[in-house]
């Protein structure tokens, strides 16, 4: 089962970001997922496959998306 990736998705890192947090909000989906960090604001592109193998928790869940 494909998971679903939304925006504004807040979650949670393995390894904290060298700023120390390890707090990431996604602002693009697609094939490459966007994820922006919390404290200093540092952003990075990682494909579908490194984001699910980084990713550790959700701890927010986005909006739903609208649907036409």
């Amino acid at each position: 089962m494909v998971e679903e990736i939304r925006l504004g998705d807040i979650i949670k890192t393995r390894k904290p970001h060298p700023c120390g947090c390890d707090e990431w909000k996604v602002i693009r989906t697609g094939a490459d997922i966007k994820i922006r960090c919390s404290k200093c604001s540092r952003i990075v592109m990682l494909d579908r496959e490194t984001y699910l193998k980084r990713k550790k928790a959700l701890l927010v869940r986005g909006p739903e998306p609208d649907m036409p």
